[in-house]
């Protein structure tokens, strides 16, 4: 019993020792870790899979940037198109074009290499990328609820309302909101010690697996995101929740059938692409850890950074009737010209 305790004393000390030497390697180096990268795990290791998933995803980006920039360039040259929902569109636009791209070019190489590597910076400019464009996703989304909500509701003020100033106001917030978001989540990645394993359980640089690789005082570097986090999610989604709640009651006061239908229509869009991007967040964010597995976790994290991002485009595209007709007049001007 004496020697089963001092050889658990001993490994610890030395344990203790390691710890600290990874460290002070770290200080003197004037690094904030001594690990120079990251391991990424891939979504499967069948090699068949690997190609059909590398195919499926290869065309899924190309469709996501050709059908977001598709949709920012019909605006900006559409007259037609000159409302703040359709700039609000635009920018929805722009940061699933950023959201996208900062997963998806590793990941497709991922497919192609033996040994997923990323580096200490690229893995905190990935990061940074990721939870800024979210950020402004969430936003923005938040942002064309309430523009919904002017138009069907204070449909006479909408003008004064939805003003150029209060756009940019709007622009703003969702911008300066991405980067101090992005920030806490950056600073806290760089006050991580990494002195042990490098393998990330999960196919690009999150937050919560690499809290699990450190070997420093995780607590104010694991709660200062989720927070951040979490109030942008809480203040978003009870901005969405209480537009659509007014804009509800609005439509069941009208007597006309098809003023409930027209003032219904233009809400489905906006609806469609925000029930599956909160939905997922929710699951990711939200849910408690231990009610799914970390596969779980990978296959949501997919649908929300890569899927999501290539739907957008086509939702507002497939049920706005202004945007079919602004992209008809476009084709048949080139056409005809």
């Amino acid at each position: 019993m004496k020697f089963i305790t001092s050889l658990m004393q001993f490994f610890h000390h030395r344990t203790f020792l390691n710890h600290l030497r990874c460290l002070m390697e770290s200080l003197v180096d004037g690094n904030h870790t001594a690990v120079t990268g990251f391991i990424l795990l891939d979504l499967t290791e069948d090699p068949t899979l690997r190609v059909i998933l590398l195919i499926v995803f290869l065309f899924i980006c190309l469709v996501t940037l050709f059908g977001n920039l598709c949709t920012i360039i019909l605006i900006r040259i559409s007259s037609q198109l000159h409302h703040p929902m359709y700039f609000f569109l635009s920018h929805l636009a722009l940061a699933d074009i950023g959201f996208s791209s900062s997963i998806t070019p590793n990941m497709l190489v991922n497919f192609l290499v033996e040994r997923h590597t990323i580096s200490y910076l690229g893995c905190a400019i990935q990061i940074c990328s990721t939870v800024f464009f979210g950020t402004v996703e969430c936003f923005v989304l938040a942002a064309m609820a309430y523009d919904r909500f002017v138009a069907i509701c204070n449909t006479l003020l909408y003008s004064t309302k939805m003003s150029t100033q209060v756009c940019v106001h709007l622009f703003s917030v969702a911008y300066v909101g991405g980067f101090l978001n992005a920030s806490s989540f950056t600073i806290s990645f760089f006050s991580l010690f990494f002195c042990g394993p490098n393998g990330v359980n999960h196919f690009f640089c999150d937050s919560a697996p690499l809290v699990k690789l450190s070997c420093s005082d995780v607590s104010i570097p694991a709660v200062v995101p989720s927070f951040s986090a979490g109030s942008i999610i809480v203040i978003t989604v009870f901005v969405i929740a209480i537009s659509y709640i007014y804009i509800l009651i609005t439509i069941l006061k009208m007597r006309s059938t098809e003023g409930r239908h027209k003032a219904f229509s233009t809400c489905t869009s906006h609806l469609t692409a925000v029930t599956p991007f909160y939905g997922t967040i929710t699951f990711i964010y939200v849910l408690p850890k231990s009610s799914y597995s970390t596969d779980q976790n990978k296959v949501v994290s997919v649908f929300y950074m890569v899927v999501i991002p290539m739907l957008n485009p086509l939702i507002y595209s497939l049920r706005n009737n202004e945007i079919k007709g602004a992209l008809k007049r476009q084709l048949d001007r080139k056409i005809f010209s």
